[in-house]
């Protein structure tokens, strides 16, 4: 039998870079399905796991991150997302969540085997993460609408590569942890 995981990336923002001009439309579109997958998730019990950069400031961890996040000039963006007390937080260094962190090992112990993605950004850390989660043998969904761009051409791309190349499933959110 499967057991699905939550991975959400990225959401944990500050929105200061050069990109978040283009970025924070797509989040704001894609907020509300990212909260309702995580109530979904906590309802049933599921694993949640926020897998975040950590704004090049090595000695953080989650709390701090959140902090810094919620301090930059779109909170608004990262209360509604915020990790409760059950969420697993994995510091991440690149676009992958599985590159250089205790993610796989996580996953091992937790007896996960399906992965639903949201977060940002669709055709940077989606996409790299989707496609390290199937080469480990991890299936995956994307929800769709849960999940934001900096480029949208681009997005489309990945989720269409995603399911042509990766296997992964696209959904919306209200579809996806049913």
């Amino acid at each position: 039998m499967s057991k699905t995981a939550l991975v959400v990336i990225d959401m944990l923002n500050r929105y200061d870079h050069p990109d978040a001009e283009l970025l924070v439309p797509s989040v704001t579109r894609a907020l509300p399905a990212v909260v309702r997958l995580l109530e979904r998730a906590r309802e049933r019990g599921l694993p949640v796991v926020y897998a975040n950069d950590n704004f090049g400031k090595w000695r953080s961890h989650h709390g701090e991150i959140l902090e810094a996040a919620l301090g930059g000039p779109h909170a608004d963006l990262v209360d509604p997302v915020r990790p409760d007390e059950t969420s697993y937080f994995v510091v991440k260094a690149r676009h992958s969540v599985f590159y250089e962190t205790p993610l796989a090992y996580l996953l091992g112990t937790l007896d996960v085997d399906h992965l639903v993605l949201c977060g940002q950004v669709t055709e940077q850390c989606v996409l790299y993460s989707a496609l390290d989660a199937h080469i480990r043998h991890l299936s995956v969904t994307v929800a769709r609408d849960a999940v934001a761009h900096i480029h949208e051409d681009l997005a489309d791309a990945a989720l269409r590569m995603m399911e042509t190349n990766m296997d992964a499933r696209i959904r919306l959110a209200d579809e996806v942890l049913d």
